[in-house]
């Protein structure tokens, strides 16, 4: 899970990315950067570790301005953690300028493609960054087989096999696509009023979520369609020139975490969704014995809308017992266990007395590997309280993620390798309950438009599988 941003032809377009990207920072803090189109039709990238606010700095942004611009925000699912493997890469060709390129999501043919193209036509890389191989297997159209850019990241489109939320900038245009399954969330607006109208390719936006819309003013016009190919040319209607699309396959945990609960994700307001599962949660709950003594707490912050939702609900009431601290980014993309364990240390701390002889009620999101809410189970007890009844607002995490999310093996997955009654033992709460993925069907406006595969293992591609569905990369090329 990463977020990506494209402005075209809007003056200080590189500010405008900027602005994009701190809104959607949630979907990856580790390392950020922009690819600018000047006027003198060069394009240049900047890279760099850290927050959007110290990378790309006034400075910078002075330094890389254009009316074409495209950025990203990364969460490392594949590759190292350095700046080689941040986005946007800068692709070379003969003829020049550059190309330059980014995306959100994970390709499952990665190393099949990237390995014919490395041995059959001489293509070297930089980094092992999807977006870098997406942008080579454009350049690779264009260079060898002659087509137009249009073609070109058309049939790269038919190679490419996973989640792909991708933006090029080629010359003076600009485009956009998109997986056919439409995996990872994309969405499309405005910023700049036209002679044209709104559908004018002057002043559009790409954003990864809507909510990035509003810091800048732009107006969201629609989700982009999943194997959808978008056109931006300088005074001219936004033209859509291909949509290769399969059944549908959103991502359901983009609602369950990682969007923004201001966002509009796959036609659905993220906020209710959350409060939807939250009252789903207390349902179960009906025979529970709660008494005045009880209070319904989230694990702040992804999970306060199902919290809110479950109190609504129940009739229990919901406070905020842990003090989160925001200079602490997401625990969940941090590369490693250690990381992960040191982000709870800093991240959360009980407020004093508040715990005190009381029964809690705490809603957290998701179980993955469980050592995370162990600690926080723990330091709730530690503070006095007397009994920890733990509910999520997600179903068992019981397979891998192959789209965009760095879900760890199954042996590490505690959902499937423990049953309730262990997990709770583990936690060392006094009760478990988490959603089930029927529940949906109830939450949901189009629930058969989206992927439960690390719920129910029932994958649209995964490695284990992907030799027996598809072809060779030459047989396809």
């Amino acid at each position: 899970m990463c977020g990506i941003a494209g402005i075209f032809n809007v003056e200080n377009g590189e500010s405008l990315i900027a602005e994009i990207l701190f809104a959607i920072q949630h979907r990856g803090q580790e390392s950020c950067g922009i690819a600018a189109r000047n006027s003198k039709g060069n394009i240049f990238c900047y890279k760099g570790m850290g927050l959007v606010k110290n990378v790309l700095t006034e400075k910078v942004l002075d330094k890389y301005c254009g009316d074409i611009a495209i950025g990203h925000v990364r969460y490392p699912t594949a590759g190292k953690s350095d700046e080689t493997n941040s986005q946007p890469h800068s692709i070379e060709l003969p003829e020049g300028p550059h190309m330059a390129v980014c995306s959100n999501g994970d390709i499952i043919n990665y190393h099949e493609l990237r390995t014919w193209l490395e041995k059959d036509y001489g293509f070297t890389f930089k980094s092992d960054n999807d977006g870098e191989l997406i942008g080579r297997l454009v350049a690779f159209h264009l260079i060898h087989k002659k087509m137009k850019i249009e073609n070109a990241i058309i049939e790269a489109q038919k190679q490419l096999k996973g989640a792909f939320s991708s933006i090029v900038i080629y010359r003076d245009q600009m485009f956009a696509f998109r997986d056919p399954h439409g995996f990872r969330p994309y969405v499309l607006g405005h910023i700049k009023p036209s002679e044209t109208g709104e559908h004018s390719s002057n002043g559009a936006v790409l954003a990864s979520e809507s909510c990035a819309f509003g810091i800048i003013g732009a107006k969201l016009i629609r989700e982009l369609e999943p194997g959808e190919v978008i056109k931006f040319e300088k005074d001219k209607p936004i033209k859509v020139i291909a949509v290769n699309s399969l059944k549908k396959q959103h991502c359901v945990f983009e609602l369950i975490y990682f969007s923004r609960p201001d966002a509009i994700t796959f036609g659905e307001k993220v906020y209710d969704v959350r409060k939807k599962i939250g009252a789903r949660l207390a349902e179960y709950d009906k025979e529970m014995k709660f008494g005045s003594d009880t209070v319904v707490m989230a694990v702040p912050d992804s999970s306060n809308f199902v919290a809110l939702g479950y109190a609504a609900k129940s009739g229990v009431p919901f406070d905020m017992g842990l003090l989160r601290n925001h200079y602490v980014g997401r625990t969940f993309t941090k590369p490693d266990q250690k990381q992960r364990d040191e982000g709870v240390r800093h991240k959360f701390n009980p407020l004093p007395e508040f715990f005190k002889g009381k029964k809690v009620v705490l809603v957290d999101d998701s179980i993955v590997r469980g050592t995370t809410l162990r600690k926080i189970v723990r330091m709730i007890r530690g503070a006095g309280a007397r009994e920890v009844h733990v509910r999520i607002g997600s179903p068992r995490v019981i397979g891998s993620c192959y789209y965009g999310i760095d879900t760890p093996t199954r042996k590490e997955l505690i959902a499937a390798i423990k049953n309730n009654d262990e997990i709770c033992a583990f936690l060392e709460a006094d009760s478990l309950r988490y959603i089930e993925v029927e529940d949906f069907t109830k939450i949901l406006t189009k629930p058969e438009t989206f992927c439960y595969a690390c719920f129910n293992l029932k994958y649209e591609y995964s490695p284990e599988n992907y030799h027996q569905k598809t072809n060779t990369p030459d047989s396809r090329c």
